[in-house]
């Protein structure tokens, strides 16, 4: 059926000019939305600090997602609504009854392709510059519908509530971290991030959620000197010793009274016994607590952001592990938690040890039982859990609920596990498989 030329007035054309309008009005809506959330708030963080007004204001209104989105789906509601009423007249003016199918037909078309896809397309390949843009106009809108954006939104949440779920305002605090790392994950499957970036910027990351527990070297493995020994086998002892700081006990390794430095005992027993041989005798009344400095512990369950801010702020480099009961556990350095971020440290000093992961001929790969499991996941770019165990070792006897003998096989978590040594109630050695 063609239209009537005589109802191509004044109002067809007023009311046309308004329907184009409106259109215009909600693909600007859309691509506000999109570019408002989509866009990185560093990055609009580093333009506002430029001097850019407009990534200010942006970051301004998105300090409160749930009442920008709330303000933009309003203002784009009624422009949508509003043009598909007046396209709806003018088609049944038009048409008659087929127009309200024909007005559905053409609004659906113009609202998807140039009120939906376009504007979206364009703010999400230009996030950041689009709501620099947008924002002082979408800051007015906002202000304008607050009131009712706020009704709005006492409304939703108390229906939410009604089905348990709890608004929490803080969570995209708790987020940001998250966010981060997904990031990282993504870029470094990409090819984008190289896997040392990533495995330093987490390890960074998760200073505040890991204990010294989880990397300190533990007590079985801590060199100490014996108070009581012959001055001449300390020096012998820390002449040897590739660390830099040993613990000095009495009677017992648990009673630590002391930490000596190895340049603090040189400079001692030199100053003590004098630079002639002749009173070289006078070394063996040397006593080494004196030289030795004040012992510092700290619980296991400290986490090593606190424990490295604790380093920093009294210059020292040194602490001994402590649990509940006040035995000692173990000992932590600084290096220690930089080698979390960093990876592993070596100097001229350290004791050249074996490769802690070897692939075997058959594909599987040798992990030494004490490997930490973090340790691990680095190197090979595994996912173990380390929520319940530090260590590879410790990680199969919490699943298996034993200590497991030579030769026992495990399957969890994706990995095939085979103990190939152990010594005493240790597991020392396994073979592990992906599945």
């Amino acid at each position: 059926m063609e239209p009537s030329s005589s109802l191509i007035d004044g109002a067809f054309w007023f009311t046309t000019g308004a329907i184009l309008l409106l259109l215009v009005l909600s693909g600007f809506f859309s691509g506000s939305e999109t570019a408002l959330t989509a866009s990185s708030r560093g990055k609009l963080r580093a333009q506002a600090d430029k001097g850019s007004r407009g990534a200010q204001k942006a970051l301004d209104i998105t300090d409160d997602n749930e009442r920008l989105i709330g303000s933009v789906l309003l203002g784009n509601n009624l422009v949508n609504i509003l043009a598909a009423s007046l396209a709806t007249a003018l088609f049944t003016r038009l048409f008659g009854e087929s127009g309200v199918a024909l007005a559905t037909l053409v609004m659906t078309l113009l609202v998807l392709i140039f009120a939906e896809v376009l504007p979206k397309t364009y703010a999400i390949t230009n996030a950041e510059k689009a709501a620099a843009a947008v924002a002082p106009i979408i800051s007015v809108v906002v202000t304008v519908f607050s009131p009712m954006v706020a009704a709005v939104r006492l409304l939703v949440r108390g229906v939410l509530r009604l089905f348990g779920v709890q608004i929490d305002p803080d969570s995209n605090i708790l987020a940001v971290r998250e966010e981060i790392a997904g990031a990282l994950h993504l870029g470094h499957s990409e090819g984008v991030v190289e896997k040392e970036d990533r495995d330093r910027i987490l390890g960074a990351l998760d200073l505040g959620d890991r204990t010294v527990e989880e990397i300190m070297l533990h007590r079985s493995n801590i060199e100490m000197i014996d108070a009581d020994d012959a001055p001449e086998a300390i020096l012998q002892q820390c002449l040897k010793s590739p660390h830099t700081r040993l613990p000095v006990f009495r009677d017992e390794q648990e009673n630590i009274v002391g930490v000596v430095h190895a340049k603090d005992l040189f400079r001692a027993m030199y100053a003590h016994a004098g630079a002639s041989e002749e009173d070289s005798d006078r070394l063996k009344s040397f006593d080494i607590s004196k030289v030795a400095n004040a012992p510092y512990f700290v619980p296991e369950t400290t986490t090593l952001d606190d424990q490295m801010r604790e380093f920093l702020r009294m210059h020292s480099h040194f602490a001994l592990v402590v649990d509940e009961y006040g035995s000692l556990r173990g000992l932590i350095t600084l290096e220690d938690i930089l080698e979390e971020i960093v990876g592993e440290i070596a100097d001229e000093f350290d004791i050249e040890e074996d490769v802690p992961v070897t692939r075997t001929e058959d594909g599987q790969f040798l992990v030494e039982g004490a490997m930490t499991i973090r340790d691990a996941n680095r190197a090979m770019d595994w996912s173990l859990p380390d929520e319940e165990a530090n260590t590879i070792a410790g990680l199969v006897i919490h699943e298996a609920q034993m200590i497991p003998v030579t030769g026992q096989v495990f399957s969890f978590h994706g990995f095939r596990f085979e103990v190939t040594a152990r010594e005493g109630n240790r597991i020392t050695e396994l073979k592990i498989r992906p599945l």
